[in-house]
């Protein structure tokens, strides 16, 4: 007989959404010391057992159950520092954030436990656990093996503490980020360029100046838009100097404590630790890789680069500008955007007229109900952390069985997390009876907020986030994994963005498109005209779009393969070789790359790594069989987003191909040549 299900007490409202969002600090402190004393608990009674009466109920099974107990509560407290508009909250739920990690430290080093997990797998018959259960099983061996609990006492100490320490930093390193309310104040004149409904939104300064922050829904429509050079000189050399100081020395400790925590379990760098547990298995992999594709953009990077310091020269030329035939940080942003105008006649301006936010919620939840076989429901008066946020309901569109909840948190806030991202709150895993823990996820955006005049106008590159982020959230709540470990979005690091990257197709298809816009005042939808050029443009400065990504993923790979590497040198090093284009002096990018702190610390290739898969699974499957296509979509749920991680990702990549993965779809998809 297989073992797989958990005995343990049951939770109380099994199944259902589980989140609060009425906690007072006091209450989350309360909650945060009785979570770790309960979990703790457990972990003293799985420790206490005679090895004699280790049984799969009574270690694997206790231990996943409490497992799903404590990541719902941890959410729950930990969530509040990225979107709860009380400061007192935010820090409440920070430090609670920081208590956690601490514990999660003292837990993953519990080396009575460890050594339980090691006697059952010695007792255990062969084919006695399902699969799934027997993959929970070995991969609690191997995490322990990682956390040393093999090493000597002594060392098993120092790891603690190490992990401690990364811990706190990370969470800081996030938080000075977030908390940052840095603002520069600008006339209307040196904000040129920039269209009426950009500097509506804006607050004016005691001077009568409107003031800029550095948040997203600011800084990139400026750096796209404005037309004065040395605003966005300014601007950029701000956004690329946030937290400088703090977050420097933050990265600094980082990276050595890093450096030392994998020398101790006998790794030669950070990365090679980080990246056995990945698809690409080591960061001589990883380094090919990224030189290979680097030295295929290179020549469409240069070509690039000349179109653009023509454009600067005629805009000189115009404006009565000095041409010093050099491409600075701040005109990247600026004159991509006119390559996308003029090569390509695509305004931006006008564009976004026709993505007004609520319609293009409207045409993505259509489009993901149609191809992943699910039906939402927007619920009523939900209790909220915001009054901005909205939740809803995902049920199965044929038996109706409830799948799961999200939360949409889309515009900016004091306080609030500065990016987009999407956020697991519930795991969605078996209880020991059977019955199934409904998932949770939330998506935290920072899009434009609607003004009265005006609603909220998205960019097309917004819509494209909006897609990929939201299919974090169904990777989530499509999932049907039985342990914790494998719910969701658990899969290896390198391929977890595959399957949302996957869905960014749809913004770039006319059949999708036409679903989820049309223009704010008319209600007409996109001309083909527009719709045309905008298809065309998707190439448009890929070569220095893909080469930045490389920059990025080779300072993330250099701080965690090379010792004492100075970031910003690093930095201006990578972005000089190859991009071509200098960092701009006296800024510190790494130490406001919030990846580095954020779980992706020698993983931030994984990006572009997945990407080979994604563009594999889409012109593949659904660019063959039609992207709105049932039947490939209920085959993309069944084979990539149900397993979770309880399968390898080439096994699932192979089971919806039906064979292996290649590049060749990728690299068309840079406008590069593949060879036959």
């Amino acid at each position: 007989m297989q073992e797989g299900h958990r005995m343990a007490a049951q939770p109380s409202k099994k199944g259902e959404n589980r989140m609060k969002w009425d906690l007072t600090p006091e209450k989350i402190h309360s909650l945060t010391s009785g979570l770790i004393e309960k979990t703790k608990s457990v972990y003293d009674l799985v420790g206490s057992l005679d090895l004699s009466s280790v049984t799969y109920k009574n270690t694997l099974n206790i231990l996943a159950d409490v497992e799903l107990e404590y990541v719902v509560q941890r959410s729950m407290l930990g969530f509040l520092q990225h979107v709860s508009p009380n400061k007192d909250i935010r820090t409440a739920s920070t430090e609670s954030d920081k208590r956690l990690s601490e514990f999660d430290v003292e837990k993953s080093m519990r080396e009575d436990v460890y050594w339980r997990i090691e006697h059952l797998k010695t007792i255990l018959t062969p084919n006695f656990l399902k699969p799934e259960a027997e993959r929970f099983l070995e991969r609690l061996i191997k995490l322990g093996q990682r956390n040393g609990l093999n090493l000597q006492p002594k060392m098993q100490q120092k790891m603690i503490s190490i992990k401690k320490n990364i811990s706190k930093l990370c969470i800081d390193f996030s938080k000075n980020l977030n908390e940052d309310i840095t603002f520069l104040a600008f006339s209307k004149h040196e904000l040129g360029g920039l269209p009426d409904d950009y500097l509506n939104a804006l607050e004016k300064a005691e001077d009568g100046k409107l003031k800029v922050t550095l948040k997203y829904p600011h800084y990139f429509p400026l750096m796209k838009k404005c037309h004065i050079p040395q605003t966005r000189q300014k601007v950029e050399k701000a956004f690329n100097s946030r937290c400088k100081k703090e977050n420097s020395l933050i990265l600094k400790k980082l990276v050595e404590l890093r450096e030392q925590k994998s020398s101790i379990l006998g790794f030669n760098t950070h990365a090679d630790f980080i990246l056995e547990m990945n698809m690409a298995k080591n960061s001589k992999t990883v380094k090919t890789f990224l030189d290979e594709l680097s030295q295929k953009l290179k020549p469409l990077g240069e070509q690039e680069r000349s179109v653009i310091l023509e454009l600067k020269r005629k805009e000189c030329e115009k404006r009565g500008l000095d041409f010093n035939n050099q491409i600075n940080a701040w005109d990247m942003q600026y004159f991509m955007n006119q390559v996308e105008e003029t090569t390509y006649s695509v305004d931006q301006n006008l564009l976004k007229e026709f993505f007004p936010l609520e319609e293009v919620t409207s045409g993505l939840l259509n489009i993901y109900e149609d191809v992943l076989g699910v039906t939402f429901h927007l619920e009523w008066r939900p209790a909220v952390w915001h009054e901005d946020v909205s939740l809803f309901s995902v049920r199965e569109a044929v038996t109706g069985q409830l799948l799961g909840k999200f939360y949409l948190d889309l515009y900016p806030r004091e306080g609030k997390y500065s990016s987009t991202t999407c956020f697991a709150l519930h795991p969605g895993c078996l209880f020991s009876d059977g019955t199934r823990q409904i998932s949770v996820a939330a998506m935290v955006a920072n899009f434009t907020k609607p003004t009265p005049d005006t609603p909220s106008l998205l960019q097309h590159d917004e819509v494209k986030t909006y897609f990929h982020e939201f299919g974090h959230v169904m990777h989530q709540l499509c999932s049907q994994a039985d342990f914790t470990i494998f719910s969701g979005t658990h899969v290896e690091r390198d391929f977890v963005e595959a399957p949302s990257q996957m869905l960014e197709n749809w913004v770039w298809e006319r059949e999708s498109l036409q679903r989820m816009s049309k223009h704010y005042k008319s209600g007409i939808p996109i001309p083909e005209e527009i719709l045309e050029k905008l298809l065309k443009s998707r190439l448009a400065n890929t070569g220095l779009l893909n080469l930045r990504q490389i920059v990025l993923a080779k300072i993330d790979q250099v701080l965690h393969t090379q010792i004492s590497v100075d970031p910003i040198e690093e930095y201006a090093r990578l972005c000089k070789e190859i991009l071509g284009v200098p960092a701009t002096p006296g800024t510190n990018m790494p130490a406001t790359f919030g990846h580095l702190a954020g779980g992706y610390d020698a993983q931030f290739y994984g990006y572009l790594w997945s990407e080979v898969y994604s563009m594999d699974m889409f012109h593949s499957r659904f660019k063959q069989e039609g992207i709105l296509s049932s039947k490939v979509g209920a085959d993309y749920r069944n084979c990539i987003l149900r397993p979770g991680g309880s399968l390898d990702a080439t096994e699932m990549l192979r089971n919806f191909l039906g064979r292996d993965p290649n590049q060749e779809a990728f690299l068309r998809s840079k406008g590069l040549t593949v060879l036959p």
